[in-house]
């Protein structure tokens, strides 16, 4: 399952409606509750965060990151925002994002990218094997 926040309702839409089209569970997360809500009912394996709602998306960002949280490194984060705004793309790659995009980026691959992220990642080869 991806989860996701979107700061209107053409990206919710979006993002919803590729996300059906390929056959993908996606669900949005509006605020942190809501995030916490959708981490212990669902094993999601990605959070999208537009960075246009700048507070909830730092602030979910910075939760799923606190190493003390046992899903810290587990789900794959992809943020994206408009390019003009540097620092807060940059922002998210210092709270632990794998991936920001710039919103022309996301748009134009984003049936490319919600797959990828709907899949979880590989276990690491035993090197004893």
């Amino acid at each position: 399952m991806i989860l996701y926040l979107a700061a209107d309702l053409i990206w919710a839409s979006r993002i919803k409606a590729t996300a059906n089209a390929l056959g993908l569970a996606a669900r949005p997360v509006r605020t942190l509750e809501m995030l916490e809500d959708r981490l212990s009912d669902a094993d999601p394996v990605a959070l999208l965060l537009d960075l246009d709602a700048p507070g909830p998306a730092l602030a979910m960002l910075a939760r799923v990151r606190d190493p003390a949280r046992p899903t810290a490194r587990k789900l794959r984060v992809l943020a994206w925002g408009p390019h003009v705004a540097k620092d807060l793309l940059q922002q998210a790659r210092d709270l632990g994002a794998d991936e920001v995009l710039t919103r022309g980026a996301f748009d134009h691959a984003m049936e490319d990218i919600l797959p990828r992220l709907a899949t979880p990642p590989a276990a690491p080869a035993d090197p004893q094997a």
